[in-house]
């Protein structure tokens, strides 16, 4: 256990909270977002989309359950920095095998605990999601050095990060009992149980790197294209764009999550743009604009698509609609193409540990592959 290190969490404004250090001792940088899931911190800490951000936990107390070789998302914890404000001091759970903070020393996070986090967020969701750094140990400096660190820190605007997370060759998840579908899944900072919801259905995946070409997903012979969530900003996804693109040309069923929504909204000739704080956390509610059900779904984004709730718009491959959004700000949370089987969501179907009432999406997903085949 990391005893009484003295540690400060700093922002680019110059506010300052101060703690201990909770997980490896030492310095880190990132962009400081919050996080409002009460549980599922393995799996936040696992999520490749959070590369290179500094995660504020909103729940007061945060590694009741330690921690697990089950609930990864992915084979490393991602975030830059860890800020809570109690930590359990005992981990309580029959598949836990250590706790939180072990974990956080092993794989070197630098975190923070002990800070008043409600304030931290009230911060951040008012002046917004901004640059900044953990401190402790001998890495704590004067306020002006510390400021001056966080300040000469990257911007997540212009951050090209999937290349960071992708996986550096193919692989294959087999379908669970009879393969019906074979896909391939365009890895940008994919979570493991998204292809294990897809194989649940009887879906063969092959995830291919961020740099795939179009003859490489061919030789697959895939029935359908999977573009995966992922880290930094959509306006540095050029290659992927044009790749989607010519997925779309060939009338390639195609599903898109999260990073995914903004890479095909980009390929649909739309812009996306960084929102104030994001949205992070598993209880945010969508609108389904066709059916105005409202689901309670699980988030984690920076970025979103220029739109408005149900606008239909032109694009090179017919009509596309905004086919849901945020009931909280109005974000685009979905497009869906009129007369071509591609569509993708903002949110997270696959979320673990939940909510799943997007889940059904992933049938959607071999509906379309299904009509397809037919035609």
């Amino acid at each position: 256990m990391t005893a009484h290190n003295p540690a400060a969490l700093v922002l680019e404004d110059g506010r300052i909270f101060r703690g201990e250090a909770y997980g490896k001792v030492g310095r880190t940088l990132g962009e400081v977002v919050f996080t409002t899931g009460m549980t599922g911190y393995q799996e936040t800490l696992t999520d490749p989309s959070y590369h290179r951000q500094i995660v504020v936990q909103t729940a007061p107390q945060i590694g009741n359950t330690g921690w697990n070789d089950e609930d990864d998302e992915s084979g490393r914890i991602w975030v830059s920095g860890y800020a809570v404000r109690e930590p359990a001091r005992r981990a309580s759970n029959w598949r836990s095998t250590r706790s939180l903070e072990e974990e956080l020393e092993k794989q070197e996070i630098v975190g923070i605990s002990g800070i008043d986090t409600r304030t931290l967020t009230r911060h951040v969701r008012e002046l917004g999601a901004m640059r900044g750094g953990i401190f402790s140990g001998p890495e704590l400096g004067t306020d002006e050095q510390m400021v001056r660190a966080v300040t000469g820190g990257a911007e997540m605007v212009g951050a090209s990060l999937a290349g960071d997370v992708t996986t550096t060759e193919p692989y294959v998840i087999p379908a669970v009992g009879e393969k019906r579908f074979t896909v391939v899944a365009l890895d940008m900072g994919i979570k493991a149980n998204t292809p294990r919801m897809m194989a649940e259905r009887g879906i063969e995946i092959h995830v291919l790197p961020l740099t795939s070409t179009m003859d490489e997903i061919q030789s697959v012979e895939p029935d359908g294209l999977f573009l995966s969530n992922g880290p930094g900003d959509p306006a540095t996804t050029g290659a992927q764009v044009e790749l989607t693109r010519q997925a779309l040309d060939r009338k390639l069923p195609l599903f898109g999550i999260c990073f995914g929504n903004q890479v095909l909204g980009r390929a649909l000739g739309r812009g996306t743009y960084k929102l104030r704080y994001g949205h992070r956390g598993i209880n945010i509610p969508v609108i389904d604009n066709e059916t105005g059900r409202v689901a309670i779904t699980a988030q984690n984004h920076g970025f979103a698509v220029e739109g408005e709730p149900g606008e239909e718009f032109d694009t090179d491959f017919g009509r596309a609609v905004v086919s849901h959004h945020c009931a909280n700000d109005g974000a685009v949370e979905g497009l869906r193409l009129l007369n071509a089987p591609a569509f993708s969501v903002q949110y997270h179907p696959e979320a673990a540990a939940g909510p799943h009432d997007a889940a059904p999406l992933f049938d959607r997903f071999v509906d379309l592959m299904s009509e397809s085949s037919k035609s």
